[in-house]
């Protein structure tokens, strides 16, 4: 069993102060991602949202689904847990609908175990602008466990901040 610090310990039994893990989920169900959707000419098998997360490990590709309703920015955000090998590289694949052009974001097996130990998420946002379904893809050779969730956040929003 890990001990928590006592400042958390104290704050958890006095205002609900959870795990790493139980923070990144929140009030989000975990979605086995077991059924079969048909996006840019690939399977995944699921799609997330705002109200759902993935659990999953590498090494290996994990691809999902993502309905946009208008520009948005896509933020996805790992949590690594279990690591045992940092690998040499983790990539992000940001597809536009219909899969015609993609934000491709690298991180060295390194950045990526660094900056989950420093803050206790992995996170990358780009803006992507096309209406519809949206492939998104992670591929690495670490060798970890992961919870992977997607937040969406229109431009229109975003701007007016």
């Amino acid at each position: 069993m890990k001990l928590l610090p006592v400042s958390c310990a104290v704050a958890f039994f006095l205002s609900g102060c959870g795990s790493i893990r139980d923070q990144f989920v929140g009030t989000r169900v975990q979605d086995e991602c077991n059924t079969t959707w048909n996006v840019c000419s690939t399977t995944v098998g699921c799609f997330l949202g705002d109200r759902s997360y993935v659990e999953g490990r590498f090494p290996g590709r994990n691809q999902v689904g993502l309905k946009l309703f208008e520009p948005s920015e896509v933020t996805l955000t790992l949590h690594l847990f279990e690591s045992a090998g940092a690998g040499e590289q983790t990539v992000m694949n940001f597809f536009e609908n219909s899969c015609g052009s993609r934000v491709r974001v690298e991180l060295t097996g390194r950045a990526l175990l660094a900056e989950n130990e420093q803050t206790g998420v992995v996170v990358r946002s780009v803006e992507l602008s096309g209406i519809g379904d949206h492939l998104i893809e992670v591929e690495s050779d670490a060798r970890t466990k992961y919870l992977m969730k997607l937040d969406v956040l229109p431009l229109r929003l975003r701007d007016t901040r």
